[in-house]
């Protein structure tokens, strides 16, 4: 398992050099005062993790990963591994252009800097654990399509209802838990939800013939 998650770290190597000039430009801008791009590593981390998933389709590598004991399980274990490994480096990253657009506009609030590592972490994983199963059921030039138009369609319908005279009422209660216990709370639900993905695509996985 441990040559497959070298495999993954391995492909993404090419596209190191492309990331680094985005990072810096992004850093410049937000430095600037042109927005606040702290999210921009997490963003990169997905494009990164998905390239993956190409580089595997276009080699057929599935093929080869299939005759290796436990070869399947391995792959979609390794694959999960990779990600968590890539999406902590990205938080890295948006820690560090966080601290430094922060020190640049003497605004340094690490406060903001927790929930902002944190919000980033929480939201890649639980995107990633939609998309994998995804993946892993039809391939990821037919997901790539079923991902846009998810996000595109939720993302339409989010703003309808944000423009709408809809009111939902969410009980007190669960307000103040939520305020009170949210970094408790927030790691149990993306582990959770982590771990059902992991599941599903594995299923899925070692369904599959090749």
């Amino acid at each position: 398992m441990l040559g497959l998650i070298k495999k993954d770290l391995l492909m993404i190597k090419g596209n190191i050099k492309t990331l680094a000039i985005i990072f810096v430009v992004f850093t410049i801008m937000a430095i600037n005062g042109n927005g606040n791009f702290a999210f921009i590593p997490a963003f990169m981390s997905v494009m990164i993790v998905m390239s993956t998933f190409s580089y595997d389709e276009y080699n057929k590598t599935d093929g080869f990963i299939t005759s290796l004991p436990n070869g399947k399980k391995n792959a979609v274990k390794s694959k999960y591994i990779s990600t968590l490994i890539i999406i902590s480096v990205s938080i890295i990253l948006t820690v560090i252009m966080t601290m430094i657009i922060g020190i640049s506009q003497n605004s340094l609030d690490f406060k903001e800097i927790l929930y902002t590592t944190l919000g980033c972490f929480a939201a890649m994983l639980i995107l990633q654990s939609v998309l994998y199963p995804v993946i892993y059921k039809y391939g990821i030039e037919k997901s790539r399509i079923g991902i846009f138009v998810g996000v595109f369609g939720i993302s339409s319908i989010a703003a309808l209802l944000m423009k709408s005279d809809l009111k939902i009422q969410i009980p007190p209660a669960i307000i103040t838990l939520l305020n009170h216990y949210w970094m408790i709370i927030l790691p149990i639900v993306v582990v959770i939800v982590l771990l059902l993905s992991y599941k599903i695509s594995e299923h899925l996985y070692l369904k599959k013939e090749f």
